[in-house]
């Protein structure tokens, strides 16, 4: 199987804007009060939660792509007078979150996890696993990341590498 020829230099100045569209978008999140890294990777079309953006943590070197939410307020339950139950959700380092995923609020989200595209995550997740479906279930334990959110111990030639 051949693998397609890169145009190195429109790739380099691609991946140039790219970075800068997303530092400026990580300080854009920041400002507003997420707490989130530089090394965060935060897709264009994600809806973070805008009701109480200080309830969001999520960890260096996690890729959440587009269309995921991510929740930290419950407009169903109601504390004090009348107000939405406010709750932090953490998603921890060297994570991906996939396409249209739904993180609900109060989940932690452990290291090096995978969640798997249009899942609902209702309940914690343990670091080194993969868990997709809804609601969410594990599929898969004793996962290694890296820090460009991509699995170490799988390969194309090999498969799973225990």
């Amino acid at each position: 199987m051949n693998k397609p020829e890169i145009n190195n230099k429109n790739f380099k100045l691609r991946l140039f804007i790219a970075t800068l569209l997303r530092k400026f978008r990580i300080f854009k999140f920041k400002m507003i009060g997420y707490d989130l890294t530089y090394s965060t990777i935060i897709e264009g079309t994600v809806r973070l939660d805008k009701l109480y953006p200080e309830g969001v943590h999520i960890g260096e070197n996690t890729l959440v792509a587009g269309g995921a939410q991510i929740l930290s307020h419950d407009h169903c339950k109601r504390v004090g007078n009348n107000q939405p139950y406010l709750v932090d959700t953490y998603i921890g380092k060297r994570c991906f979150i996939a396409v249209n995923a739904i993180i609900l609020p109060g989940v932690n989200i452990g290291d090096e996890v995978i969640v798997g595209a249009g899942s609902v995550v209702t309940k914690n997740v343990a670091s080194n696993s993969i868990v997709a479906g809804n609601p969410a279930k594990v599929i898969r334990e004793g996962i290694k990341m890296n820090d460009f959110a991509a699995l170490e111990n799988w390969s194309a030639e090999k498969g799973w590498k225990q």
